[in-house]
Formats: C-alpha cells, structure tokens, sequence
C-alpha cells in the first residue's frame, strides 16, 4: 500500500461528519466529556473533550461485566469472597462465604450498580482484585481503548484509575453486542434473591430508560470525584445509538443523553416518553 492511501484510510477513521444543509442542530451538553455514535457503524455523530482522561466512576462496570459474560458457565455458582462485604458504599450487603450464580450478581451489578458483587465476580473471574484490572486493562487495548487504565472492577476512586469518553464508547459498543448484557441493561427492575431466600426488589439507576420507551441501556456511575457519568444506549427505525457523558452533574446528566439520543435516532424524545416514568 502507497503511503497516500494510508493517509486516506487515517482520515476516514477519524473524520467525525459535519451537518448537513437543513439538519438539525446538534443539542448543547452540559457534562465535561461527551460522544455520541452509531453502535452499528461506529460512526461518530458528536464529540466534546472526547480524548481528555478523567475518572469514569460505575461505568467501568460495563467492562467487567463483559469479560464476566464472556467468561461463560454463568448459571454456575461463585462463593462470595472475604473481600467483597468490605466494598463501599453502594452495596447488596453479601455475605462471606454465601454462594450465588454469577448470572444474579451480574445482573445485580448492571442494574442496581452494586460494589459488592463487582468484587465478588471480579475475584471469582480472575483469583484476586488485582489479576482482574489487569484483564480488564488487556480486553480494554483489545478493543482499541488505549488511553485508560483500571486498578478495580467497580470505578471506585483511585488516582491510577482514569479512561476517556471515547475509550469508553468502545467498551460500550462491544457490551452492547453483547446479548447477555444487552438482555440486564434494559431490566427497569430486578427482584434479586438473597442466598438466605430473602429478596429485594432493584430498581435500574438509569432514569433515561426508566423515562423514554426508546431507550434499551446501558450504566450509570456517580462518585465526587468522576461527577455523575452516563452511559446510554437507544434503539428506532433499525438504528442504534449510544452516548456517553461523563463529568457532568445530577440534574443535567440525564437531560443531556436523552438529548444525545434523540439527536442520533432523528426523533423528538417527548412523543417516547414513558407515562410516570422517571
């Protein structure tokens, strides 16, 4: 191959496309960083401070849900390690030693963000914390995520652990692909039963699936340090969009990717919205 060619090819990789004559303007985003994309296509609709790297809280939980997933024999049973009832502050309060199948604490982790089952599976996946992020560190180069690094399977703060928007719409867009994965981020709730029999009804943090009927997914995050954070995926007319926020706060977070979303699938969010969702 020619080195023009080459060029060329660089190009159409990164070009991100502009509006057309008459097309609708992209919507204005609130949160720090922020990218919208085809998950079909990966073609790149908006972008806002895409590349800078910054902490991503809970959303990181896509990743260790998808090497959980991929890991296979989910119906099989994990034993809740010493580690795990020690994970703070979003927790489901496991027990040590008690023992669950990995399909229930994963789908615990996507849907009600769950500290304690994040370690659970992350110790069980790999031996130890630490054998986990750097798995998740591998799958992440793999999927072209280059410009991050976890040191935890849940995005709890840690001032080695960092990623951008942009590695993280790769993340998502492999999750997406995912059907395990795609099947939780779209529960609005889980009842999730307790190894005692007890059970608990989980309600989904995500507010734009509990609030649009378009939208199917996917992770929520939150810490002081990351901001309030969001991940979104939504589906019409045979098109699938996912948007990423990240550093932007409680009241704006969801406005912004129900905005993004809409904007992508080139429909008005308020003829989709939920009746009392939200």
């Amino acid at each position: 191959m020619t080195r023009l060619p080459r060029i060329l090819l660089l190009l159409a990789v990164l070009f991100v496309p502009g509006l057309a004559p008459g097309a609708p303007a992209v919507p204005p985003i609130f949160g720090r960083c922020a990218i919208l994309f085809d998950a079909n296509t990966g073609e790149v609709l908006y972008k806002k401070n895409d590349n800078l790297r910054i902490p991503i809280a809970s959303t990181q939980k896509l990743l260790t849900a998808l090497l959980v997933a991929r890991a296979g024999n989910l119906e099989g049973f994990l034993t809740v390690p010493p580690e795990a009832p020690l994970a703070e502050p979003t927790k489901l309060g496991l027990k040590a030693g008690d023992r669950y199948p990995r399909l229930t604490l994963l789908t615990a982790l996507l849907v009600k963000s769950a500290n304690d089952t994040a370690v659970s599976l992350a110790v069980d996946n790999a031996g130890s914390v630490p054998a986990f992020a750097a798995r998740m560190n591998a799958e992440a180069r793999r999927l072209g995520a280059r410009n991050s690094n976890f040191v935890n399977p849940n995005g709890l703060p840690n001032p080695a652990q960092y990623s951008t928007a942009r590695d993280l719409a790769c993340i998502a867009r492999a999750a997406y692909r995912n059907p395990v994965i795609r099947d939780i981020v779209d529960r609005k709730t889980y009842l999730f039963p307790y190894a005692n029999g007890r059970t608990t009804l989980l309600t989904n943090t995500n507010r734009v699936l509990r609030t649009y009927s378009f939208c199917n997914g996917m992770k929520t995050g939150y810490t002081d340090l990351a901001g309030h954070c969001l991940v979104a995926s939504g589906s019409y007319g045979g098109r699938d969009m996912i948007a990423v926020v990240l550093k932007s706060n409680k009241a704006q977070v969801w406005d912004d990717c129900a905005k993004l979303l809409a904007y992508g699938l080139g429909i008005d969010r308020e003829q989709f919205r939920v009746k009392d969702g939200g």
